[in-house]
């Protein structure tokens, strides 16, 4: 012999799976149609009918039970929608710093090889050049101070630093 609250929890199961059978497929459609993930859809349609089988006892209180339905479903893909755009532009900027972290690594191994093509181009001058084009370009000294330092007439600093330059971009652009 049945209870009371037997028959009323079979009277609702019955229910239910009616509610089920009856818009199951229109809500999976909904949903998939507006996230174009079929995953997703499958979750959203679960997570529905999980919510309305919890509340099952008050069934009788939801006065319109399509509307409910339809309602906790745009409530569920608004989230999956928010959280997609939140997770796109995190992406995104995630994308765009590796990309520039990427280039940095790239500029950074470029100017490396450039400088050991320049040292080795500067290793190559006769050493008057060698040395007035390291005291320009390394220690920053200009055409007076370096024909101060070195007992030179400015004339001759200009003529060293002159052929140093032309040599150097001769033998880099010919690299």
């Amino acid at each position: 012999m049945t209870t009371p609250q037997q028959s009323i929890d079979n009277t609702l199961e019955v229910y239910f799976t009616d509610i089920f059978k009856k818009h199951e497929y229109r809500l999976y459609t909904l949903v998939s149609h507006l996230t174009k993930s079929d995953q997703y859809a499958k979750d959203v349609v679960q997570e529905v009918f999980l919510k309305l089988w919890i509340q099952r006892s008050n069934l009788h209180t939801i006065d319109n039970i399509e509307a409910w339905l339809y309602k906790l479903t745009e409530n569920r893909v608004i989230d999956f929608l928010k959280k997609t755009a939140s997770e796109r532009k995190l992406r995104d900027a995630l994308w765009i710093n590796i990309h520039h972290m990427a280039g940095d690594a790239e500029e950074t191994i470029s100017s490396k090889e450039y400088n050991k093509i320049i040292d080795k181009a500067i290793d190559q001058l006769p050493p008057q050049r060698k040395r007035i084009y390291r005291l320009s370009k390394e220690d920053g000294l200009n055409y007076n101070e370096m024909a101060r330092h070195l007992n030179f007439s400015r004339k001759t600093i200009n003529n060293y630093f002159l052929k140093a330059s032309v040599y150097l971009k001769n033998l880099i652009i010919k690299d």
